[in-house]
């Protein structure tokens, strides 16, 4: 590698840190023909000490832009070092660190040069080369460029794993405000043109045997967090509205990184990005995909935003006493999914083994639960028929006690869930 092409790699990477959307692909491209690599279920993460994903390799195509957005380190106005990759040297630096066992895929996105068509072009190019001229069948996901042409979109979708698209700002005020030259209509727009394919790719395999594959993972969208004056319930209302509108895979949240001292109206340099807050807006959106939760049940006009001591879960089921406790050997699963410390598997479990049986206290705790957290919201077979009454304020102060809020705050949402 020249230090030429080392240089522009420090630059280029460095860069694309602040997209968080580059997860595992759900694609299952086989390798063919003795080429490189094989996409299987999903790919292999490493990250940061602040806990953001660096996997495969991530880099942009170039940090020249013509936009201006604020909160956007590549800005035109931002008084950066610039850099860009020609197509052969993407190529040849993702063939280099595969077959050197340093990465399983491409993530490539790009500042918007000339224009929106011109810079797409410049990627998918990229991608057909690995494809086409390398025979690599390892994961790729392209961002699209918000305003290029349909036919672009369409025939990338031919040659990538996944393609994602940033909202950038939960709402049109803030985007307004920060980003005055691009919309949510023109995002829209694209993540449109993506879903529509995919749905005639779909209709096509019914009827014909052989059909290319499209965009096999899905699409996704990012949102930055804590830039504007935006509730949770902004968020999160808009995430849901994308994953029902527009079939999402996963819709990502960036807690703001404080780059750009100029602006006052963005949080000062040097605070911290909000990762616990960023962390909750996860744990909701786990609830919605995997726990049967409407947005509207997690976040409302009277609780707009989320209460970052404890999950979302546990806020909702303090919310309404009324739905507890639950009989574990009586009530659906659609309701023991929802008792703070029980998780979709431990939830299965109890549906399993209550078919032999009545489930006691002792065999409740061996399924994985947190029973310190359960055990206010549950009544098994052995529970004492009368059990002093405590306010949802008293539950919260001792569930606080124990410390599992402060443990669960350092894991994943998806595990975080569990307890």
């Amino acid at each position: 590698m020249t230090e030429r092409i080392r240089e522009k790699l420090q630059i280029l990477a460095d860069a694309a840190k602040y997209d968080v959307s580059c997860s595992s692909s759900g694609s299952q491209r086989k390798n063919k023909d003795k080429g490189l690599g094989n996409t299987g279920s999903g790919i292999c993460h490493s990250y940061t000490e602040d806990g953001r994903c660096v996997s495969l390799l991530k880099i942009l195509f170039s940090n020249v832009c013509i936009f201006d957005c604020s909160y956007c380190v590549s800005r035109r106005s931002n008084d950066v070092k610039r850099a860009a990759f020609t197509v052969q040297e993407v190529v040849d630096l993702t063939i280099n660190f595969y077959r050197r066992n340093y990465i399983e895929g491409l993530f490539l996105s790009s500042g918007i040069f000339k224009s929106a068509d011109y810079t797409m072009e410049r990627m998918l190019q990229v991608v057909k080369k690995l494809r086409l001229e390398e025979n690599f069948n390892g994961y790729i996901h392209l961002k699209t460029i918000p305003g290029a042409s349909q036919e672009i979109i369409h025939e990338a979708g031919l040659y990538v794993d996944r393609m994602s698209i940033n909202l950038e700002m939960p709402t049109e005020e803030g985007l307004k405000k920060f980003a005055p030259e691009k919309t949510h209509g023109e995002v829209q727009k694209d993540l449109g043109i993506v879903r529509d394919r995919l749905i005639q790719f779909k209709d096509e395999r019914k009827i014909i045997k052989s059909v290319p594959k499209f965009v096999p993972a899905g699409q996704t969208t990012q949102m930055v967090v804590g830039a504007h004056n935006e509730t949770d319930q902004d968020i999160i209302l808009m995430a849901d509205h994308h994953y029902k509108e527009f079939k999402l895979k996963r819709v990502y949240f960036s807690g703001y990184i404080p780059i750009n001292d100029q602006e006052k109206a963005l949080p000062v340099v040097g605070s911290a990005p909000p990762l616990l807050r960023e962390n909750r807006l996860y744990q909701s959106d786990w609830l919605m995909r995997f726990y049967g939760f409407e947005a509207t049940e997690i976040v409302n006009e009277k609780h707009p935003n989320l209460d970052l001591d404890i999950d979302p879960k546990l806020s909702w089921a303090l919310r309404h006493p009324e739905q507890f406790p639950v009989d574990i050997n009586r009530a659906e699963y659609r309701m023991i999914l929802r008792v703070p410390g029980i998780g979709v598997r431990s939830a299965k479990k109890i549906i399993q083994a209550r078919r032999f049986g009545k489930i006691h206290i002792d065999q409740i705790k061996k399924m994985g639960i947190a029973y310190n957290r359960a055990v206010h919201f549950i009544r098994c077979a052995d529970t004492p028929a009368f059990v002093k009454d405590q306010s949802p304020s008293q539950i919260r102060h001792q569930i606080l006690q124990t410390g599992q809020s402060k443990y669960t705050q350092q894991l994943s949402p998806q595990l975080a869930l569990l307890f």
